[in-house]
């Protein structure tokens, strides 16, 4: 069974710094892109950061020059180093990535892990 296996959420308090994780396990033949989302109490899902196969990245306003995404392929897994932490970045942080399986490809999330910023 192919699934992602997130890590890293807790509490902070402003300034401080938080290292999430996402692992991908199963039958997995190849990963494609690889992002994290976010979604606060009230609000959408939004994008915080991509990372395609090839090392290129996309990043949310929001997060530009505080949040780093990468990626280890050997390891199946995405980081998102998270830096100068704001009380606006609350929210459940989700792992998702486009896998090539067995079955075909798809796209696969996380279970979400919660980030609190307290001010």
């Amino acid at each position: 069974q192919v699934q992602l296996v997130e890590s890293g959420g807790g509490l902070v308090q402003a300034g401080g710094s938080l290292r999430l994780s996402c692992a991908a396990s199963g039958s997995i033949f190849s990963i494609n892109a690889m992002g994290w989302y976010r979604q606060a109490p009230g609000k959408q899902r939004e994008l915080v950061a991509a990372i395609t196969s090839g090392g290129s990245t996309n990043y949310a306003d929001s997060v530009k020059g505080r949040f780093t995404i990468s990626r280890d392929n050997a390891k199946n897994t995405v980081y998102l180093q998270m830096n100068s932490l704001k009380p606006e970045d609350t929210a459940v942080y989700y792992c998702n990535a486009e896998l090539q399986v067995v079955a075909g490809s798809g796209d696969y999330w996380g279970q979400g892990t919660q980030v609190t910023v307290s001010s």
